[in-house]
C-alpha cells in the first residue's frame, strides 16, 4: 500500500517553476473492537493491522497475540463517491467492552497527561526493573543513521516519522513509518504482538522525532527498557521514564545524546 500521493506543486529556487511531488499520504482510520468502533486515527497507509494491535496493546486491552481471534482489513464506499472508508475489525477472546475513543486521533498525539499516567499504571504488563540488558552508547549513536537508511517512505517524501526496533548488538529488526510518531510505534508493538515478541525485552525502540510522554508510555507497556529519540523528551516523558524503569535518552545525533532516566543500563551513571 502506498505511503506517499504525487501533487502538483511549485518550486521556488532560482525562479518558479511548476511540477509534481511526492507527499506523504494521510488518510483516517477506523478501528473497530468486537463489532464496536472504539477510534479513528489519522495515519499513514500501510501495516494497518499492525497499528491497530498495537495501539490495543497500548491501551492495555490485549498483551498476547492469543487474547485475539481475527484481525482483518474492510473497505467501506463513503456518500456513494470513490471515497472509501478504511476499518480494520478486530475479535477478540474476551475483552471487555472497550470506551470508544469520542473524538478523532490525530496524527501527532493522544492522550492527556494525568489520563496517560493513570493507564500506565494501571495497564504495565511487564515490570522494566527485571530487563538488565546493557546497550553500548556506540551502538545507541549508530541507530538514527541505520534507521534513516532503512526509510523508504521518507526518501520519498520527506514527510514521515520512523520507529525501529534494535537489538543490544545494534541489529535492526523491525521498521515502521507514518505520518505520526506514536502510529509508527503502534504499527512495531503490533509486529511484535504478532511476532509473538512481546514484551521487548533486550530491545532499544528508537524513534525518529521528539520523545513525548505518549511514547514512553508505549515502550513501557510493550516492556522495552530502552527508548532513544533524535529530539527532545518533554517533563511529563522524562517523568514517567523514571516512574517505570524505562532507561529515556534523546538529541542522538552528532556523535552525542543526553540522558534523562536508567543511564546505568548504557553504564553511564552521575
Amino acid at each position: 500500500m502506498a505511503s506517499v500521493d504525487r501533487r502538483r506543486i511549485v518550486r521556488f529556487r532560482d525562479g518558479a517553476q511548476a511540477g509534481p511531488d511526492q507527499v506523504a499520504i494521510e488518510e483516517p482510520l477506523v478501528i473497530e473492537v468486537d463489532g464496536r468502533t472504539v477510534s479513528t486515527t489519522m495515519r499513514t497507509p500501510g501495516s494497518d493491522i499492525e497499528l491497530a494491535l498495537g495501539w490495543l496493546v497500548s491501551e492495555g486491552a490485549i498483551s498476547s497475540i492469543d487474547d485475539v481471534v481475527e484481525a482483518k482489513e474492510c473497505f467501506e464506499q463513503v456518500d456513494d463517491g470513490d471515497d472509501v472508508r478504511r476499518i480494520v475489525q478486530v475479535t477478540t477472546r474476551s475483552l471487555p467492552p472497550m470506551e470508544p475513543r469520542l473524538h478523532t486521533t490525530s496524527s501527532a498525539c493522544g492522550l492527556c497527561g494525568s489520563d496517560l499516567i493513570d493507564l500506565t499504571s494501571r495497564t504495565r504488563t511487564w515490570p522494566l526493573d527485571h530487563d538488565h540488558t546493557a546497550f553500548s552508547p556506540e551502538r545507541i549513536l549508530d541507530q538514527p543513521r541505520l534507521l534513516r537508511e532503512a526509510q523508504r517512505g521518507f526518501d520519498a517524501s520527506g514527510g514521515l516519522h520512523a520507529a525501529g526496533l534494535f537489538t543490544a548488538d545494534g541489529e535492526l529488526v523491525c521498521l515502521r513509518e507514518d505520518v505520526g510518531r506514536h502510529n509508527a510505534v503502534d504499527k512495531v508493538v503490533g509486529w511484535a504482538l504478532q511476532e509473538r515478541r512481546l514484551p521487548l525485552t533486550g530491545l532499544c525502540l528508537q524513534v525518529s522525532g521528539r520523545a513525548s510522554a505518549e511514547l514512553v508510555h508505549k515502550a513501557v507497556i510493550a516492556g522495552a527498557p530502552v527508548l532513544a529519540a533524535v529530539s527532545a523528551p518533554t517533563t511529563l516523558a522524562v517523568d514517567l521514564a523514571r516512574a517505570s524503569g524505562l532507561t529515556l535518552v534523546g538529541f542522538v545525533r552528532d556523535e552525542s545524546f543526553n540522558v534523562y532516566a536508567g543511564g546505568e543500563r548504557l553504564g553511564i551513571t552521575e
